[in-house]
């Protein structure tokens, strides 16, 4: 949807990248590498980001880094529309707050990478999650998305040890405090 709205695929990727996980950090050989583009037509789309201030950048050794500008004045509309296209808002409207005693729900894998790669993963926290109306509502978001969703629940201490073992990013989709 939002290559109708943007012509260039570059810059989509980029909003995606940056704007569905706003701490994420890239430098311009590296999202060449994972885009499988030029690093020429790379750095023309972060060059226009950063001039119109979506994106910030800043020297880190002989590297420049970039990263979302959460100081942007439309910076939580732009996040809300990468996860509307995304479809993660349908994911935690439609899935996560229906669950039993659910207390926390993190986005891990590509997504939250910044990678829009089709397959959502989701790590559920919490004691008695309704494990089969988890999956009735995922087979209803992933047609809603058109996206895959794969999940896992823990409780907190194998959580815990989740963490610890895979060090992966981890972005928090709800939080039984921030209701």
């Amino acid at each position: 949807m939002l290559n109708t709205l943007i012509t260039s695929k570059t810059r989509v990727r980029l909003l995606v990248k940056f704007f569905l996980n706003p701490s994420m950090k890239a430098y311009l050989r590296q999202l060449a590498d994972e885009f499988g583009e030029s690093t020429n037509s790379v750095r023309i789309e972060l060059n226009r980001l950063t001039e119109a201030g979506l994106l910030e950048s800043y020297a880190e050794g002989n590297t420049i880094m970039y990263q979302a500008k959460e100081s942007y004045p439309l910076y939580p509309e732009l996040k809300s529309i990468v996860t509307k296209i995304t479809g993660i808002d349908k994911v935690v409207e439609d899935v996560i707050q229906r669950l039993g005693s659910l207390d926390k729900a993190y986005l891990v894998g590509d997504y939250a990478k910044g990678i829009d790669s089709g397959i959502i993963e989701v790590v559920l926290v919490g004691e008695k999650v309704e494990e089969k109306i988890l999956k009735e509502l995922i087979n209803r978001a992933e047609i809603l998305i058109a996206r895959k969703i794969e999940y896992q629940i823990f409780n907190d201490a194998k959580f815990n040890v989740y963490v610890k073992e895979n060090q992966t990013p981890l972005l928090v989709l709800w939080n039984k405090l921030m209701k």
